[in-house]
């Protein structure tokens, strides 16, 4: 299954509170794609995984997701969380 995960938070760096916004894509297989598959959209998540080309012919990186834990009681404007949309 392929989506797209957004992550929205603050970080710190040099002593300074940046806000940090990114998008990539995702793709999950078995368990992982069957858990993502029934799960509403802006719903809170911790993925685990590692970061690979999509394929030979693109050089784009996508998060090959290997473990999916959900954060109860956090929705879309969620901070230090990560959001998959399908």
């Amino acid at each position: 299954m392929e989506f797209k995960l957004r992550h929205e938070s603050e970080q710190s760096e040099a002593g300074n509170l940046r806000k940090v916004e990114a998008e990539i894509g995702g793709i999950a297989f078995d368990t992982q794609a069957r858990l993502l598959a029934g799960t509403q959209l802006n719903t809170g998540l911790k993925l685990q995984g590692f970061l690979a080309a999509k394929s030979r012919r693109s050089r784009k990186l996508v998060l090959h997701v290997t473990n999916i834990e959900f954060i109860e009681g956090q929705e879309k404007e969620t901070e230090n969380a990560s959001t998959a949309q399908r």
